[in-house]
């Protein structure tokens, strides 16, 4: 996985940071899908790469509760996990046992699990 997640993050589009992230969802059956960072000069209007992955598979026809695994990787010097708003994505559609993988650029890794990374998560029952 390391291999695909590195070629991938060349497909990033980083103009303003040169910080390059990719991403990959494996479903339950087994499919998988890709994201990579897109920037632009509206910071907020950037994609991250975890969010582009899921999205990709929602756009595929998979569900809420499909997910098995998530990979992260960056290319910084230690494996970073999920920005805020990529936790909030990941604790609406991804099940709270489902593997986080983070790598850094040399390969190495941490892993948690979406409820470690999304302790406090807003979500439907905040909004009575």
């Amino acid at each position: 996985m390391i291999e695909k997640l590195l070629a991938l993050q060349k497909n990033s589009y980083v103009p303003i940071t040169g910080y390059h992230t990719s991403s990959i969802v494996i479903m339950k059956d087994g499919e998988m899908f890709e994201g990579v960072n897109v920037e632009n000069p509206s910071f907020r209007d950037g994609i991250c790469a975890e969010q582009n992955a899921i999205a990709n598979a929602i756009s595929h026809g998979y569900k809420k509760g499909d997910f098995a695994l998530l990979y992260v990787m960056t290319d910084g010097d230690k494996p970073s996990t999920p920005c805020f708003l990529c936790r909030q994505v990941i604790n609406e559609l991804i099940e709270n046992k489902v593997p986080v993988i983070c790598y850094d650029k040399k390969g190495d890794v941490v892993i948690y699990d979406v409820g470690t990374l999304c302790p406090h998560p807003f979500d439907e029952s905040d909004l009575v």
